[in-house]
């Protein structure tokens, strides 16, 4: 998480951290567009790093999302409101803000019937061809920034976007108080719906990472057991056999936060039948997994 934009000298000044090629990152100017009537120009002053921009900082695509010239990343964020719109009626300027940064088209069928996260022709930061949010300003349409109360700071609210991830899988996957949960992967979406999960009412809840820092904040923020894991595919049954004697019963779900052939394949071995596995990372561009052993989960009895 870093805090960008404080600077007040040189208002008329916009910059920006642009990705000009693979590990390059350059400050320069970023042109705003003209105010709309129905827009504010937003000071930003925390923005997180999300683990997308990490994928187009090392290899200038993400999945089907691919960088061809210079780039503002970013869109995990909060600031200021430093101008309005002739018609913004909700907000001031000075109001503290946390921005939800995809801008829907507000016409096409799932828009219209309420689920604009599946707009088609969404406009979102810091997904190619629309800039990011790593920038000192930028202008955001009135009803896609929602105000901060005072007790939550800007690096709270930056972290609203990555929070809202780890809700939206655990009302998917319906986790309640009788659904016990395994987590692979704890990075931040990870961690995040590590804390959804147990808000949601989690009984037990085992999470698994490559990374043993990550696991030791895993068990800071409340999960019960945690499982060091590997990134080698000769280890995908130990690794299921630890996960299902971490949990000590069957795995009703496991949300894969990280999003990798190897992940998703442990995910299906590992959940009992009839139980869900729910992706939530994105780490491969293609992914290979055994979906008949998943559709099929009983034993031969002859």
């Amino acid at each position: 998480m870093g805090s960008i934009g404080n600077d007040e000298t040189g208002a008329d000044e916009n910059m920006a951290a642009w990705l000009c090629g693979v590990n390059t990152i350059r400050m320069k100017q970023l042109q705003l567009p003209s105010l709309g009537n129905k827009e504010v120009k937003v000071r930003i002053k925390a923005s997180g790093i999300c683990g997308s921009d990490v994928h187009y900082l090392k290899h200038l695509r993400l999945a089907d999302f691919v960088i061809e010239g210079p780039y503002v990343l970013g869109h995990e964020c909060a600031g200021v409101v430093e101008e309005v719109g002739c018609e913004v009626k909700h907000l001031v300027v000075g109001d503290r803000v946390s921005l939800e940064p995809a801008i829907p088209c507000r016409g096409c069928k799932p828009c219209m019937e309420g689920y604009y996260n599946l707009c088609q022709n969404v406009k979102a930061f810091g997904t190619p061809p629309f800039p990011g949010s790593l920038a000192q300003k930028i202008i955001h349409p009135e009803e896609m920034c929602f105000k901060l109360p005072e007790n939550v700071s800007f690096e709270e609210g930056a972290m609203c976007e990555p929070l809202s991830v780890g809700i939206h899988a655990c009302r998917r996957a319906n986790i309640g108080a009788e659904t016990d949960v395994v987590i692979m992967g704890a990075g931040t979406i990870g961690l995040l719906t590590l804390l959804c999960a147990r808000a949601f009412g989690a009984p037990h809840i085992v999470i698994s990472d490559i990374n043993g820092e990550r696991l030791t904040m895993a068990k800071k923020l409340g999960a019960d057991e945690c499982i060091l894991v590997s990134m080698n595919n000769e280890d995908i049954e130990e690794e299921v056999r630890l996960l299902q004697k971490a949990m000590g019963k069957d795995i009703d779900i496991i949300f894969d936060c990280a999003g990798f052939s190897k992940t998703m394949t442990t995910a299906l071995k590992a959940t009992r039948a009839g139980g869900k596995v729910c992706l939530v990372g994105m780490g491969h561009h293609e992914m290979t997994v055994p979906l008949p052993p998943a559709a099929c989960r009983f034993q031969y009895g002859w």
